[in-house]
């Protein structure tokens, strides 16, 4: 890992940016982390944005533990509130035959 103390981080960011590689740059000031760069692979602004973002990941924390304690869903049930159909089932028609 690469740290940079901020007082001494005179290059510009775009430097520092393509030095991150596959580790991240870390900033310090008096020695303490207040920031770093990271690499990204396979990743979009929206996933960056919610992977960061405090109440998205409280959000999810909260789901995992109510899962873990009540359980969830099967497909078969969610389709069934959704009113959604199977892949590859057909709706049955009524025909005039059949009345």
């Amino acid at each position: 890992m690469k740290t940079v103390e901020m007082n001494q981080a005179t290059a510009p960011l775009a430097d520092y940016a393509r030095n991150v590689g596959n580790e991240p740059v870390i900033v310090t000031q008096h020695g303490r982390p207040i920031a770093a760069l990271m690499p990204i692979e396979n990743a979009d602004r929206e996933t960056v944005a919610l992977s960061t973002n405090p109440q998205f990941l409280a959000l999810i924390e909260r789901s995992r533990r109510r899962h873990e304690t009540e359980g969830g869903i099967s497909t078969e049930e969610m389709r069934r509130r959704l009113r959604v159909r199977r892949p590859g089932t057909r709706r049955r028609t009524v025909s005039s035959r059949s009345r």
